[in-house]
């Protein structure tokens, strides 16, 4: 399975994805003929996209707006969408336009069409990327973007600086009959969700999953099985999705958790409905949220145990 776009789903996952076509960001006379029918993305300095007035959402066509593409503080190049359309991201503050409302990106996800909310992911991280990567880390000196948003050069020592993301992995650890979640001390009261770590330099996504479920919780993994993976740009991550078998080691929290135990499959089944819509809030743990690659490996597992896909 490959990567799915940002609100998770599993059928045809890269069906919501744009071409990124690399090739044009090296072609400026190209981009600038895709320009002016392009639909583009505004960004404010917090990351939040420009919607319309009932949170839908805002993508003016480049002819509308005062800043063309590529080069420092202007449009960054997204890619092409199945009818060949070209997509950009701009900051805000460039263009000579404004809307009505805002929105955040874990909000589009769960609301907006999937190519749209992809889109926001893709803008939102390479935004990140962009606000923090300012300078040269090997001289210091001020870097200059170019190819369509997609490289920083360095104006002191030439150095090439590209974004950045950061793979993580993230288990459904189960030991045959139960399924080890935690919950961290920031999160709402009640939420409890799948272990995640990010991965360290000299080692394979495997032994990530091993030693972060040991590091959080005391609990042996045995072995582990790659599901998919989702990206998650908060600011830069790429969730890459394990179920894993485990000993039945009793949990016991970590510095990063406040809590860790074993849930049986009873449990995990009405967390799993008590947010649904309608649903009665009966007190009881809250699972992670429905757009979360978290989310789709807590049913995967729930749905291999019962028989079913998940």
């Amino acid at each position: 399975m490959s990567a799915a776009p940002f609100a998770f789903v599993e059928a045809d996952p890269c069906a919501a994805a744009l071409d990124r076509a690399d090739a044009l960001r090296d072609d400026p006379d190209a981009l600038a003929r895709l320009w002016a029918q392009a639909r583009v993305l505004l960004l404010d300095a917090r990351g939040d996209a420009l919607a319309q007035a009932d949170g839908t959402p805002f993508l003016p066509r480049g002819a509308e707006l005062s800043q063309g593409p590529g080069g420092a503080g202007a449009a960054t190049f997204l890619g092409l969408d199945g009818n060949g359309g070209a997509w950009f991201a701009l900051e805000a503050e460039l263009a000579a336009l404004g809307a009505p409302a805002t929105v955040d990106l874990r909000t589009a996800a769960a609301r907006w069409p999937a190519l749209d909310a992809g889109v926001f992911a893709q803008a939102r991280a390479m935004q990140s990327w962009r606000q923090r990567h300012r300078h040269c880390g090997a001289c210091g000196a001020r870097l200059q973007v170019a190819r369509a948003g997609w490289v920083g050069r360095c104006t002191g020592c030439g150095a090439e600086h590209y974004p950045r993301t950061d793979p993580a992995v993230i288990a459904a650890v189960s030991d045959g009959a139960r399924l080890l979640l935690g919950r961290q001390s920031t999160w709402p009261p009640r939420r409890w969700s799948v272990l995640a770590g990010f991965v360290e330099p000299g080692e394979s996504l495997e032994q990530t999953v091993v030693r972060e479920v040991r590091e959080e919780t005391g609990v042996r993994v045995r072995r582990c099985r790659y599901q998919a993976s989702q990206p998650w740009p908060f600011p830069g991550a790429l969730m890459v999705g394990f179920l894993a078998e485990a000993e039945p080691d009793e949990p016991r929290a970590g510095d990063e958790l406040e809590a860790a135990r074993w849930f049986t499959a009873d449990e995990i089944r009405a967390a799993w409905e008590r947010d649904a819509p309608g649903a009665a809030d009966d007190g009881g743990p809250l699972l992670s949220a429905r757009i979360s690659i978290a989310r789709w490996l807590i049913g995967r597992w729930l749905g291999a145990l019962e028989g079913g896909h998940g």
